[in-house]
């Protein structure tokens, strides 16, 4: 699978600690996964799959990547496009 459409929102670095951007990601064309977060880690930006809270207070990702390629093809497009963004809030970007 290739990501072939990328949807940043860019949040306010004030009101949030670590996050950067809500992200959606296209996957060849047929899938949409909503719900993606560009997060500041201590090495540098990470992208955090759509996660809920469960009863125990653990967080557990509602989707993710099986394959290391491919989450790193996610993180990779989704890094090179928050970093081409100009100061437009939110911006559609086709890989």
């Amino acid at each position: 699978m290739k990501v072939t459409n990328v949807k940043i929102k860019k949040v306010d670095g004030d009101k949030f600690d670590r996050l950067r951007a809500y992200v959606d990601v296209t996957l060849d064309d047929v899938l949409v996964i909503h719900g993606l977060k560009l997060m500041q880690g201590e090495q540098g930006l990470f992208v955090a799959m759509p996660s809920r809270k469960m009863r125990n207070e653990e967080f557990k990702d509602i989707v993710h990547p099986i394959c290391p390629e491919l989450r790193n093809d996610i993180t990779k497009v989704v890094q090179e496009k928050y970093f081409s963004l100009d100061q437009e809030q939110e911006q559609e970007a086709v890989v």
